[in-house]
């Protein structure tokens, strides 16, 4: 039976319940929902068999992304790189991701992330690939990078955008498609208005499970089936139905997926 409209999550961690009854049952939720697209990014060496195995036991549905997260840039991470390299041309995936750069938590890594974010940068422009990018509290070393870059093979996602509008313009205009997930449904996080101004031909919808869970579940853990509640935000926001929002988001991760 066709869906009346698909919902695509651009970003989730789903594979952390690998091989359990609980990834069944979010798997079910996503499919009752109409979110039958999911696309998953791993973090580093350890949950790259993780996003596989739930990529082989869910293969219609879930799609696999490789990447060195900017958290997981450590002193060897040289090494990392190289192994994942390795494992990207052992499968097939649909991106290079996560990557980016994070001073949230560490400022001491900037030299190695940015250099990490570069090489996998590099990977992409060489694959054909988009890249998934993870921003915290850098947009302009980010930028910085992206605009030095910049070329018509370097395309993507800005994963979990919660910039403003200038920030998101920018993103846009490097031929980034944005991010959207929970964070949109948050009283005073200010992104719904920017979001309001965005043509939805810029828009993605995202969960980042098992973090940032959209209102009424901010707090709790976060599950891919409550993408719904993130979509049916970003469509009030631009006066369109439910169907209209998924089915031109959706749209979307196909041009930057290439499926």
């Amino acid at each position: 039976m066709l869906l009346p409209y698909t919902l695509t999550d651009t970003h989730t961690h789903i594979y952390y319940s690998v091989n359990t009854e609980k990834l069944k049952q979010q798997i079910d939720h996503c499919l009752e929902k109409h979110i039958t697209r999911l696309f998953l990014p791993n973090v580093d060496r350890e949950s790259i068999p993780q996003v596989m195995d739930t990529v082989a036991a869910y293969p219609d549905n879930c799609f696999p992304m490789l990447g060195l997260h900017p958290c997981s840039v450590k002193e060897d991470y040289k090494k990392e790189l190289a192994y994942i390299e390795n494992m990207i041309g052992q499968h097939k995936i649909y991106a290079i991701g996560e990557i980016g750069i994070d001073l949230y938590w560490d400022k001491s890594t900037l030299a190695w992330q940015q250099d990490a974010f570069r090489t996998q940068i590099a990977w992409a422009k060489a694959l054909g690939l988009p890249i998934d990018i993870h921003c915290r509290e850098a947009f302009d070393e980010v930028f910085a990078i992206l605009e030095e870059l910049n070329d018509d093979k370097l395309f993507g996602i800005f994963h979990c955008f919660t910039g403003n509008l200038a920030q998101a313009q920018r993103a846009i205009a490097l031929g980034f498609k944005l991010g959207i997930g929970g964070v949109v449904t948050y009283k005073k996080a200010g992104l719904d208005q920017v979001v309001q101004q965005i043509d939805l031909e810029h828009i993605v919808l995202e969960t980042d499970a098992p973090y940032l869970a959209p209102v009424p579940f901010r707090g709790k853990e976060n599950e891919t089936s409550y993408l719904a509640y993130t979509a049916q935000k970003v469509a009030d926001l631009h006066q369109v139905s439910l169907e209209t929002l998924a089915t031109i988001t959706t749209q979307n991760s196909v041009k930057v997926f290439g499926i």
